[in-house]
């Protein structure tokens, strides 16, 4: 055989082998309360992917890390990603935007592990205790900002997108330790791993836990449900496959996200705070319902939603 075809011959057999291959975009955060998308990652990097051996050969997983949930919905709207764990807060604002359109949400992935820290010599107990304080959080109109929002104006202050009785200061999740440190933040709306490294390494006091709210949920674009249905459906079966892992094997989970979190925030994490950050966070696939009906209120309370949507097309039955 000549080396001209035998050229032709794998180049069309390199062509083949890159049609066959089916791509999948998915975003996370570098957060405890992301563990599914950190712990795949990470997986993915050694080459032993999860959902790429659960959804068939010549299944790819891209992934995308955020910092939090406004940026991971701006990447559905411009189709850069397909799936994205998320907190609801995001999701719904997205959803409203879209008015119910572009945002389908698929499953749970974790309840808890977020809360209110203070500084350790301040006095702050109620939502009135802060008028005039500053809080940080991760950003604005992300879950943990409109949940900040909501609890200080169900407290009685007034609080506006720019300032108000307290002003609320979206600040990304890791420069969040250095202002507490430094006491220019009075307090911080914070998720796990920040909310145990905020308590462990400066001191904070946690004030208010999220103990069964849902803090991060799986959604999907409806561009990609409407192309690939089943891939859609075989990744929610495959997240919830993996969510029952991190419950039975603790250990070697926090192990897969130790390494991966210092991949993608270059920050080395102690394990014993991964081990504190673990104990407030409850996993589960089940579609939380209630803490989004919840979110919704939260969201309408903070401005960010001004007439509340109609959520029957929100949850999708695969």
């Amino acid at each position: 055989m000549s080396r001209l075809a035998l050229s032709i011959l794998v180049g069309a057999a390199t062509a083949a082998s890159a049609s066959s291959e089916t791509k999948i975009r998915v975003g996370h955060f570098p957060n405890i309360t992301h563990a599914q998308g950190v712990v795949a990652h990470a997986l993915s990097r050694q080459g032993k992917g999860w959902f790429e051996e659960r959804l068939g050969a010549g299944t790819k997983i891209e992934w995308f890390v955020y910092n939090a949930g406004p940026s991971a919905m701006e990447a559905i709207f411009a189709n850069s990603i397909d799936l994205t764990y998320v907190g609801p807060g995001p999701a719904l604002n997205a959803y409203t935007k879209a008015n119910g359109g572009e945002i389908r949400l698929l499953a749970g992935a974790t309840n808890g592990g977020a809360g209110l820290v203070v500084q350790p010599d301040q006095t702050l107990k109620t939502p009135a205790d802060f008028r005039g304080k500053k809080i940080a959080t991760p950003q604005l109109g992300n879950t943990q900002d409109i949940s900040c929002r909501a609890w200080l104006s169900a407290g009685g202050l007034k609080i506006t997108q720019l300032g108000g009785d307290a002003q609320v200061i979206p600040t990304q999740n890791p420069d969040q330790l250095g202002l507490f440190r430094q006491k220019r933040v009075d307090a911080v709306w914070a998720v796990e791993p920040w909310l145990s490294r905020l308590e462990r390494e400066a001191s904070g006091k946690v004030l208010v836990e999220e103990k069964d709210v849902a803090t991060t949920v799986l959604v999907s674009s409806v561009k990609f449900l409407n192309q690939q249905r089943d891939l859609a459906r075989k990744f929610a079966q495959a997240h919830a496959e993996l969510t029952d892992w991190l419950v039975k094997n603790p250990e070697e989970a926090q192990r897969l996200i130790k390494a991966e979190l210092l991949e993608e925030t270059k920050s080395d994490m102690a394990p014993e705070v991964i081990a504190a950050a673990w104990k407030r966070i409850i996993f589960t696939a089940e579609v939380p319902r209630a803490s989004v009906e919840t979110f919704l209120q939260n969201s309408v309370r903070a401005g960010f939603i001004k007439t509340a949507p109609d959520l029957s097309k929100l949850f999708e039955k695969l």
